[in-house]
């Protein structure tokens, strides 16, 4: 039965319970264990729901929908046309525009986790230059 659920239960049985509410209490799953549906339609109702209700965000690990890929990139597609439009009419004695950076997107590292990395990585960085310095240099 629980592989009918999947890895995420609790937001299969949420979605089952929000998209079929005609089961009564408890929705489909407690209509199942009290024996009014059978474990196949039970199948087929977890496999219809719906891509952007809990259990496929519990999946995916995000809440973005279809339409918030799209939008996002367009946006950077855009972005990515401004700059080569005006890089293509500047003036020839100026530098061209830097490329823009992509938007964000889910599985992306936020920037103030970025800026931590890096940081950290900096620190070790001047570390091991340093321990070479010591290791090379006279009087270290």
């Amino acid at each position: 039965m629980l592989d009918v659920l999947g890895e995420h239960p609790e937001a299969v049985e949420a979605d089952l319970a929000h998209h079929y509410p005609g089961y009564g209490p408890g929705g489909p799953v407690a209509a199942f264990w009290r024996g009014e549906i059978t474990l196949r339609w039970l199948r087929v109702m977890v496999e219809g729901l719906p891509p952007d209700g809990a259990a496929a965000r519990a999946v995916a690990g995000h809440h973005w929908t279809h339409a918030d890929w799209a939008a996002v990139d367009s946006q950077d597609l855009l972005a990515l046309l401004f700059t080569a439009f005006l890089n293509a009419n500047r003036d020839p004695k100026k530098p061209p525009a830097p490329w823009p950076e992509p938007s964000w997107r889910p599985g992306d590292p936020l920037p103030e986790d970025t800026t931590a990395a890096d940081a950290e990585k900096q620190a070790q960085a001047r570390a091991a230059y340093e321990r070479i310095n010591s290791q090379v240099l006279p009087g270290g």
